[in-house]
């Protein structure tokens, strides 16, 4: 690894944070650790990190808290990590702004390949940007993405998602008509390649539809569910 990426690791469990900072280090991450939520907003908000792990069940201020103030200020990428049956929060998660999320109890090789998942998603996601031409907007009826200012207009109003939903609607928007199963999603957006909830992407595409539908129910239904396949993004002319 040419330089160093820099991880915050927050979980009030002293074992846990021990273990993901060996796996870590191992591969040449450097590794911060926060032992609660407060400590971690303010770590956070003055220094700079290449992607934060985040537990979400933490007393005092918890990770869902902590997202949401990190994000006013910051798109660095989160990956929450949570309890078996804590569903509801996971989603709570996705409101917020996380990229991700890992079920404990985990195997700490998955935290590893899902940080570098992250990374690598990042750094192609820049180089996009940097190859682009002067004006990036792709153009739909009831729908505009503007890639240059990273902002979603449906019928003239603008839509607020986080960078995770952003990204998975350039995604489906740039192929127009074709189907994804949900593992091809997870891969070019997620990057998973050997982990991942399906349900992740399930989840998305609903937040993502009723971002739309709240501003337009044309847009919203231009996200179209292909049953016991995946996903694609239809688009109607009439």
């Amino acid at each position: 690894m040419e330089e160093t990426n820099k991880v915050l690791v927050v979980d009030d469990e002293d074992r846990i944070r021990r273990l993901i900072r060996m796996y870590l280090e191992r591969e040449e991450f450097e590794v911060e650790e926060a032992e609660d939520g407060t400590e971690a907003l303010e770590m956070a908000m003055n220094d700079t990190y290449s992607v934060i792990l985040l537990d979400i069940m933490m007393p005092g201020m918890n990770g869902i808290d902590v997202c949401k103030e990190i994000r006013k200020e910051k798109e660095t990428p989160i990956i929450m990590l949570t309890a078996k049956g804590e569903e509801s929060n996971r989603v709570q998660g996705f409101e917020v702004g996380a990229d991700d999320y890992i079920v404990k109890p985990f195997s700490p090789r998955e935290v590893v390949l899902r940080v570098k998942a992250i990374l690598r998603r990042m750094s192609a996601s820049q180089f996009e940007q940097s190859s682009l031409p002067p004006k990036d907007i792709l153009s739909f009826p009831h729908l505009t993405i503007d890639h240059d200012a990273h902002r979603v207009t449906a019928d003239g109003t603008e839509v607020g998602l986080t960078p995770k939903e952003y990204e998975l609607l350039c995604f489906l928007a740039k192929s127009p008509d074709k189907v994804f199963h949900r593992e091809d999603l997870l891969k070019e957006v997620w990057h998973y390649e050997f982990f991942g909830d399906l349900r992740t992407v399930d989840t998305h595409v609903k937040r993502l539809r009723e971002k739309l539908s709240q501003v337009s129910e044309q847009a919203a239904k231009m996200i179209v569910t292909v049953w016991g396949v995946g996903y694609k993004f239809e688009v109607d002319d009439n």
